[in-house]
């Protein structure tokens, strides 16, 4: 299959465009800079030039391909300001890509988060949360989903709180910034809610058997682990970069500490029965101890 793959060259999408290649498909990759043009052609990648706020190269990128992956997203999470502005072109972009696709019965996998689910943790059969500061994104990735009805095979991988690679990423690589920042390993609270988390390998995996299996309308769950405590996270952390380990205030943590204070775990005991999905990466835990002082 040739597959359009938008955010190519993060810390997902460059495992999802190894994994594609190294299963047979081609890949078509969307580029906004000379540099991720490089990194895709070096992967084996062709490249598409653009962003996700050029609605006609999304379009023209759908186009000619078998399907889509839909992994883009602003990486500039300083205020609940810059947060709302991706969110907001990545919902456009998602209903451009949706619309071109509309009829073809061919698949579109996007990318969403592991929702809240208080005393338990969340299965795929649980909704996402359309209240809250990441709202935007729960009505985009739901109008998605729902163009199941006209023709459009779309599906949504559910990402923990954590993916990670070699020790960054995710929810624990902004810990670890914060930390050499502050210098101090804080961690909100008591430190016992739990994050979900996956290795980007593993997580790559799911999306190419959501992208070639999934059914129409249907959300995933990438999860390894099911939680690790906070204040775990925060002790690897601080160890590996010789740091005090310490609660701070949910302040200290800028526009995500509400969600960084809640206990968050999920499953993917669903995924793995229907998909045949089973993760072989390191946990969290122990791929943070690649960590450099």
């Amino acid at each position: 299959m040739r597959v359009f793959v938008t955010g190519g060259t993060g810390t997902i999408g460059s495992a999802v465009v190894t994994e594609l290649l190294a299963n047979g498909h081609t890949v078509l990759g969307l580029a906004r800079s000379d540099s991720s043009a490089a990194a895709l052609q070096t992967a084996g990648a062709q490249v598409l030039r653009g962003s996700t706020a050029d609605l006609d190269v999304l379009r023209a990128g759908a186009a000619q391909t078998e399907g889509v992956i839909s992994l883009a997203f602003g990486r500039d999470y300083g205020s609940p300001d810059a947060v709302a502005a991706s969110m907001a072109e990545e919902s456009a972009a998602m209903a451009a890509l949706g619309a071109e696709l509309l009829g073809s019965d061919r698949p579109i996998v996007t990318v969403s988060g592991t929702p809240w689910i208080r005393g338990r943790p969340s299965t795929e059969q649980d909704p996402l949360p359309t209240e809250g500061p990441v709202a935007a994104r729960a009505h985009s990735v739901n109008a998605l989903l729902d163009l199941a009805s006209r023709g459009v095979r779309s599906s949504a991988v559910r990402m923990p709180r954590t993916v990670h690679d070699h020790g960054t990423g995710g929810f624990a690589g902004l810990l670890t910034d914060m930390a050499r920042t502050a210098g101090v390993s804080g961690y909100p609270g008591d430190g016992t809610q739990r994050w979900p988390a996956v290795h980007a390998r593993d997580a790559a995996v799911l999306f190419r058997l959501a992208l070639e299996k999934a059914p129409a309308g249907t959300a995933w769950h990438a999860v390894a682990d099911e939680g690790d405590t906070v204040r775990d996270i925060a002790t690897v952390i601080g160890r590996r970069l010789g740091l005090p380990v310490e609660s701070r205030p949910v302040e200290d943590f800028g526009p995500f500490g509400p969600i960084f204070a809640m206990d968050q775990p999920a499953s993917s005991a669903h995924t793995r029965a229907a998909l045949g999905w089973q993760p072989t990466g390191p946990s969290l835990l122990a791929d943070l101890e690649n960590l450099q002082p």
